[in-house]
């Protein structure tokens, strides 16, 4: 009984010197970034090209060679201003000749009614039949033909000589040229370009295609910021004006045309110039926030192993931690009705799995809700965090990743 009880007391004080030994915290082997609070901007990127918001195609409906060029680059020109002129000489050609075949056809009603006249009067008197009458009178309406077909033909010669000459159908600056002094002009099959005319560069737009999973966020009145590669040292404003419905396919990627006003009164922007564009899509203060680096954070396989020894090698030290352990794996198991495939898919795609530091820097698991999240930080909407919880960015030694 004396040994029974030395062994007993012996166990207590090992027992009481275990508990009362301070916890052995081991170095940390994680770079982590504690919880805050702060404003998350989210934007939509997209890269476009800057357009005159009205850009007009000058063509010639007409043949002919260039005989006068009156406009060239960067000019300014005003609605009805003459650009260029095409040689009238076969068009004069053409409107004499109309003018010949109208004579000609006036001559010949003159007689045709002159014929039909006379006639009418031998018939009055039965010296011609009726039926003579009718061929005359038929004779006139063709001559009445015959001129009405002349007539139209010399307002066409003379349309086409008043399109010879090219002229500007709006106010606005010359940003083309494809034609020169001597040139021929052929508009035989497609109507030619020979001058391409913005209506005011003060005012431009962006063209931009922005992928499919990006739309969703988008709509008219959004500010944008944008730079160019000329003015690397400085951002301008935009504000987007259209969605375009139509889809453009690419290699099975599906993007949509945004387009976006933007002031250019000191004219600095040119067209043509690629614009890399950020569409501001959100904008929230003061929410609870994590580094978007940790959403990304996974425990290696070396990792996971330690972390079931230590499971186990805790699980037989003492019941109560068998116990507890055992109840936590118990609750860690899914319900029937926690099924996965019966969640909505706005839930799951929002949820993730992160890992913080315990008292004891180890990885801890835990599931979080987000709301909207850029580069760098992400809305926290649910979870078991809280500030100044410490989650892990990346293991110490790895390298971090490149934005």
């Amino acid at each position: 009984m004396l040994a029974v009880g030395l062994l007993i007391v012996a166990g207590a004080g090992s027992v009481w010197y275990n508990r009362s030994k301070p916890a052995v915290v081991e170095a940390a082997r994680f770079r982590s970034a504690a919880v805050d609070r702060g404003t998350i901007t989210q934007t939509v990127t997209a890269t476009g090209t800057i357009n005159p918001v009205a850009l007009i195609n000058i063509g010639s409906q007409v043949s002919g060679t260039v005989s006068e060029l009156k406009a060239d680059f960067n000019d300014h020109v005003k609605k009805g201003q003459v650009l260029l002129k095409l040689d009238p000489t076969i068009f004069n050609a053409v409107i004499a000749q109309s003018e010949a075949q109208q004579a000609s056809a006036r001559a010949n009603l003159r007689l045709a009614q002159a014929t039909f006249q006379r006639n009418q009067t031998l018939v009055a008197q039965s010296f011609m039949s009726s039926l003579a009458l009718d061929q005359s009178r038929r004779e006139v309406e063709v001559a009445q033909a015959n001129l009405q077909l002349a007539q139209a033909q010399l307002a066409r010669a003379q349309a086409d000589l008043n399109n010879s000459v090219i002229r500007s159908p709006i106010d606005g600056v010359i940003i083309k040229r494809t034609v020169d002094l001597g040139q021929t002009v052929a508009a035989s099959f497609t109507t030619p370009t020979l001058f391409q005319i913005a209506r005011d560069l003060t005012k431009m737009q962006i063209d931009t295609s922005v992928s499919e999973a990006d739309v969703g966020a988008l709509k008219e009145g959004q500010q944008a910021r944008f730079v160019v590669d000329a003015y690397p040292d400085k951002e301008f404003e935009a504000r987007m004006r259209q969605f375009r419905l139509a889809a453009n396919v690419v290699q099975n990627v599906v993007t949509y045309n945004v387009v976006l006003d933007v002031d250019n009164t000191d004219e600095l922007l040119k067209p043509g110039m690629t614009a890399q564009v950020r569409l501001l899509v959100g904008n929230r203060q003061q929410v609870l926030r994590i580094p978007t680096a940790a959403l990304r954070f996974r425990l290696s396989d070396e990792e996971i192993e330690k972390q079931k020894q230590k499971s186990k090698a805790s699980a037989s030290a003492s019941a109560s931690a068998s116990a507890a352990a055992s109840a936590s794996a118990s609750a860690q198991v899914p319900l029937p009705e926690d099924d996965a495939a019966f969640r909505s898919k706005s839930e799951l795609a929002r949820t993730f799995k992160i890992y913080v530091l315990d008292a004891n820097n180890q990885p801890l698991a835990k599931d979080i809700r987000i709301g909207l999240s850029n580069f760098r930080f992400t809305e926290v909407l649910g979870g078991d965090l809280k500030q100044g919880d410490k989650v892990i960015t990346r293991a110490l030694g790895e390298k971090p990743e490149e934005l």
